[in-house]
């Protein structure tokens, strides 16, 4: 690792850095210090997971004799318990799977209840609301169980139970109160409103378990018991389906039994690239806008004249292939906010969303890519592509953690999972077990455009409809090598809309400018969302660099941008290098 790196990693931001900083960047999370991770090496199998808990969990699996699909599993149901901030069985998840022969793509993303209206989380004034006044209708109809459910059966090695074991024995045993954990729960002020959280995560004065405190959550340990011998049909009907539907309505939400039962995972067709004749770039498809505006940004800088070995003596990229970077970035976010949305409701343009990464039009696109900003970026016209929408305005969008696993045959999953928000809609079920803990329900009503329309009547196509999934960022990618098939990265991110460039950055450190992934990881942070300043992550860029920005144009905002990268890549002679975010707890675990 370069030295500069390394002393840069030393340092570590002062905690308690405010959670309106975060959310100024439409972040998930409020930033909790950096902590330097070393890197990994294995020769077998890797987990990779934003928790050490959850990764050793996945790596117990793999060593009982179970694949990359039965480790993943185990990993999201473990960071139900130790990062419930996150993710969890009241959220969805977008799973990539490499079989060795076939790249499948299954979608766990929540749903819209039947009784969503448009309109429903505007004030009277036409305003968004937020998480607090929505309350229950926040809460979407929850996909990741059902879908892992479903992947497993197709793909699992290990019996289902088998997966359920590592968090009913962490459950019920309880676990130590990390200093993550501990932190957002005493800057969140809206968790403790809800009885069952409250008795679960704070003392009888209302203050979050210390640090190193163990913790026990019976409601879960018994939910999960059902699941194993029942399947992801104890969350769909019954006892617990009815506690869901009950919180969720005493808070004026719409989602019903209804909703639950009737939810289906599904298996799409995942999107590859090819870029730079090397690589082959896999990721999910709409309704994810994360590898559509990835890929985009990956080809704008080949042919947008980007350095293509920017990094500098201090271990940095340049500031011209920051500026070209930016300028990248909100040429792909244009076309991301005006085209993208859940495909059953919204056609591509064109009628392929391939046409989005047409090289005609994105070299179009990138010959607008000058020594200067450019401002805010319109949407282009992929072949030619006429539409009557409005593009979605800039709204917060937060959640996800991520899980990569590559095991000992080869298969690779990389799996970006979330409750939206930080604890999502703070509303927490106890499966309808009458015990303390459960889990937390998600606020993915929020990923929506909470505008239908604008003012001149075009409808924007992310909107609010009864069934419909809301459009993602998350961006689960797996690359390979182009000519041998050979799996070559795992890799995803949270962060909301950060979680694109955050992955970006990852991807090209590694591959095109030939970091470990931990190096890679490890840069500092800087995005574009085409809306608002250029952030750049606090005290991590010499301020002649931030200058150097200026001097193009670019608005600089300072911001801690925490996000919680994990990768783990496979190398010429069969070594597995992992990588996990110092910003977060994560480690990689294998043999």
């Amino acid at each position: 690792m370069p030295s500069i790196i390394r002393s840069k990693l030393i340092l570590t931001l002062a905690l308690g850095a405010s959670l309106a900083n975060a959310q100024d960047a439409n972040l998930p999370e409020a930033d909790t210090g950096l902590v330097p991770k070393p890197g990994w090496s294995y020769k077998r199998e890797a987990v990779a997971a934003a928790n050490p808990l959850a990764a050793e969990a996945g790596a117990r699996i793999l060593r009982e004799g179970g694949n990359a699909l039965d480790a993943v599993v185990a990993v999201q149901m473990v960071l139900n318990l130790v990062e419930p901030q996150s993710s969890g069985i009241g959220g969805g998840a977008f799973l990539m799977l490499s079989d060795g022969s076939k790249v499948q793509a299954w979608d766990g993303r929540e749903t819209a209840p039947a009784a969503a209206t448009p309109e429903m989380l505007l004030r009277p004034d036409g305003r968004p609301m937020g998480v607090a006044e929505g309350e229950g209708r926040v809460v979407a109809t929850p996909g990741v169980l059902a879908m892992l459910q479903a992947a497993h059966a197709s793909n699992g090695r290990l019996p289902w139970a088998k997966l359920m074991q590592p968090a009913i024995e962490l459950a019920e045993q309880g676990f130590a109160v990390s200093p993550r954990l501990n932190k957002l729960l005493a800057q969140d002020r809206l968790l403790v409103r809800d009885e069952q959280a409250r008795r679960y995560f704070f003392d009888t004065e209302g203050r979050p378990w210390p640090v190193g405190h163990k913790l026990k959550n019976p409601a879960f340990a018994a939910v999960l018991r059902r699941v194993a011998e029942q399947g992801a049909v104890v969350l769909q009907e019954g006892s617990a389906a009815q506690d869901i539907v009950k919180r969720v309505q005493a808070r004026q939400g719409v989602l019903s039994e209804a909703d639950l039962k009737a939810y289906k995972p599904l298996q799409r067709e995942p999107i590859c690239a090819v870029w730079r004749q090397q690589y082959k770039v896999c990721g999910f498809p709409p309704p994810s806008s994360g590898h559509l505006t990835l890929v985009q940004v990956l080809k704008l800088l080949d042919y947008g004249g980007a350095p293509t070995d920017p990094m500098q003596a201090n271990g940095l990229p340049n500031a011209e292939w920051l500026h070209r970077y930016a300028e990248a970035s909100k040429l792909a976010f244009a076309d991301r906010a005006l085209y993208i949305a859940d495909p059953a409701f919204t056609p591509a343009p064109a009628g392929d969303w391939q046409s989005l990464l047409d090289e005609d039009y994105l070299k179009r696109r990138a010959a607008l890519i000058g020594s200067k900003s450019m401002g805010q970026a319109v949407a282009g016209q992929p072949r030619a592509a006429v539409t009557a929408l409005a593009p979605q305005r800039d709204q917060p969008e937060y959640g996800t953690s991520h899980i990569s696993v590559i095991d000992a045959e080869g298969r690779g999953v990389a799996m970006t999972t979330t409750i939206e928000a930080a604890f999502g809609a703070r509303i927490m079920s106890d499966g309808g077990t009458g015990l303390t803990g459960g889990f937390l329900l998600n606020n993915q009503m929020t990923d929506f455009s909470l505008r239908s329309r604008e003012a001149d009547g075009r409808l924007v196509a992310n909107r609010i409809e009864p069934l419909k999934r809301p459009r993602s960022s998350m961006s689960p990618t797996l690359v390979f090598d182009a000519k041998t098939g050979r799996l070559l990265l795992s890799l995803g991110a949270p962060g909301g809309p950060a979680i694109i460039s955050f992955t970006a950055k990852t991807l090209l450190a590694t591959l095109a400018w030939g970091l470990t992934p931990q190096q890679a990881i490890d840069l500092p942070n800087a995005l574009s969302m085409n809306t608002g300043p250029f952030y750049m992550e606090r005290d991590r860029w010499p301020a002649e660099l931030q200058e150097q920005m200026r001097e193009r144009g670019h608005q600089i905002q300072q911001s801690e941008l925490t996000s919680g990268l994990q990768a783990i890549q496979r190398t010429a002679d069969g070594r597995l290098l992992g990588g996990a975010d110092p910003r977060r707890e994560g480690i990689v675990s294998g043999r």
